[in-house]
């Protein structure tokens, strides 16, 4: 059943459990307000204001919205400092902190939050960071964003909430984060992503999805909402007065469907910092675009991406059931032969290592051949009590026998956040990246810089819920020029 329209401004634009589209969504509400040069004027006003935008990247998929930005894969002082230094206005660093547990993500959140101080205070530098993170709601929040507010700044007047992804179907509408499904829009809570085994929740209401989170230490009523109607009537002056009265850390919901929209909440942003006010932004990877003012550009072809004419590969860890689907599309294609990596098989040190050796050894045998190869994880998941040290051993393993693969790929694709960065960190030993742009919605394209293995490849990160059934074999058609 199609859900109604909004009985009435700002209200949750849909019943509860209904599917709708985008614009039964928005119907009720005023039109986007463009702003022309929006864009140009706050990368202007970053440059001008001397602040650098440090984008913590929770897995390495955040950059699938932006271009001619570099990441780092570690974040030692002397590399921040590096990065602070450069010209730069915005950068990215790579911390993979969603396979974790959670004590551990925030030890690193304060650890990164000091070595971002230190830095900045010895270069006289001002930073404004992001905490990227999950369109779909997985991660570790709020203790993450908590440990790196107080170790970075000793404390925030808010937390910006802003998990809209246009790329990839996700609006924050009516203060409820929406997921595009078979052409339509559903509420968070009711997909697969919120039965994470690790990140699960109940709710899509991000005001209860803050208190479920916070184990009710930060209620409901604490979080402030930016109002999609609002926001388009009053524009950039009604969103600066409401960020302004905040304090204490509240988390504030910057509701978006649309890039116009962002312009609108960055611009406000940036007025009310430069008066002095300080925030943390929780974010997905669209707001990261519109702060740093960076503009649109087509998707890669394949000679942008300057991949080989042979053949290359595919590394799948995302076990979630769009990625299973999405790899056999390629598979049945016939694109790419499969080389399967049986997780049951990593329990024994000795079957493990006979299971690594065997995939490696397949895989770099299909590249010989001339062949294309997509290695990847079973696809049954296991019970286990510990999800994710569980999937730390598969990812060792999958790295490990990407590692020991001794025939050269003309191209990489990592599929899954968390694979994307074990793969490009662990198995290439890349310790920067140069961020090229997308090669399809929400797909960026890398080329790491020295001392990788394979360095001049380019290095596809395609996360794990991107994408229709046939995105990744559309991908590697792409690159295969087939």
């Amino acid at each position: 059943m199609r859900g109604s329209r909004p009985r009435r401004l700002g209200a949750k634009v849909a019943p509860r459990g209904s599917d709708v589209t985008l614009n039964e969504l928005t119907g009720g509400l005023p039109p986007p307000r463009r702003i022309e040069g929006a864009r140009a004027r706050l990368r202007a006003d970053l440059a001008r204001s001397g602040r650098k935008l440090v984008v913590l990247d929770d897995d390495p998929t955040g950059t699938q919205t932006v271009h001619g930005v570099k990441v780092y894969m570690d974040w030692s002082e002397g590399t921040l400092e590096g990065a602070l230094q450069a010209a730069d206005s915005a950068f990215y660093v790579s911390t993979n902190s969603r396979s974790l547990a959670p004590d551990e993500a925030e030890s690193l959140a304060a650890l990164i939050g000091r070595n971002l101080r230190d830095a900045a205070r010895r270069l006289g530098a001002e930073v404004l960071v992001a905490s990227r993170s999950d369109s779909t709601l997985r991660g570790h929040f709020p203790v993450e964003v908590s440990a790196l507010a107080s170790a970075l700044y000793g404390a925030v007047d808010g937390v910006i909430l802003a998990p809209c992804f246009f790329e990839a179907g996700r609006y924050t509408v009516g203060d409820v984060q929406w997921v595009e499904t078979a052409g339509e829009l559903v509420e968070a809570h009711r997909t697969e992503f919120a039965r994470d085994r690790a990140f699960g929740y109940r709710s899509s209401d991000l005001k209860e999805w803050v208190a479920e989170k916070s184990a009710g230490a930060i209620p409901s009523s604490r979080v402030i909402s930016i109002r999609l109607d609002l926001l388009r009537s009053g524009g950039e002056d009604y969103v600066a007065e409401a960020l302004a009265r905040s304090k204490d850390g509240s988390p504030i919901i910057a509701n978006a469907a649309c890039y116009e929209d962002l312009e609108i909440l960055a611009g406000a942003v940036a007025r009310v910092e430069s008066a002095g006010k300080r925030f943390i932004y929780r974010t997905a990877a669209s707001f990261v675009k519109a702060r740093a003012g960076i503009e649109d550009r087509p998707f890669l072809t394949r000679e942008e991406t300057q991949a080989g004419a042979g053949p290359g590969l595919v590394v799948v860890g995302s076990y979630i059931g769009k990625t299973t689907r999405q790899v056999k599309a390629l598979l049945d294609a016939g694109l790419a032969r499969g080389v399967e990596l049986g997780v049951d098989e990593l329990d024994d040190g000795r079957s493990a290592e006979g299971e690594v050796a065997r995939v490696a050894r397949e895989a770099a045998s299909v590249l010989s051949s001339g062949s294309s190869v997509a290695v990847y994880t079973s696809r049954t998941l296991r019970e286990t009590s510990d999800s994710i040290a569980a999937g730390k051993t598969v990812m060792s393993a999958l790295c490990d026998a990407v590692r020991r693969i001794d025939a050269r790929p003309s191209w990489i694709v990592a599929k899954g956040g968390i694979t994307s960065i074990e793969i490009a960190r662990s198995a290439l030993r890349a310790a920067t990246a140069e961020v090229l742009g997308q090669i399809a919605s929400g797909v960026s394209v890398w080329r790491t810089g020295p001392p990788a293995v394979w360095g001049e490849v380019p290095y596809v990160v395609f996360p794990g819920n991107v994408g229709g059934d046939e995105a990744l074999l559309d991908v590697v058609r792409a690159l295969s020029g087939r």
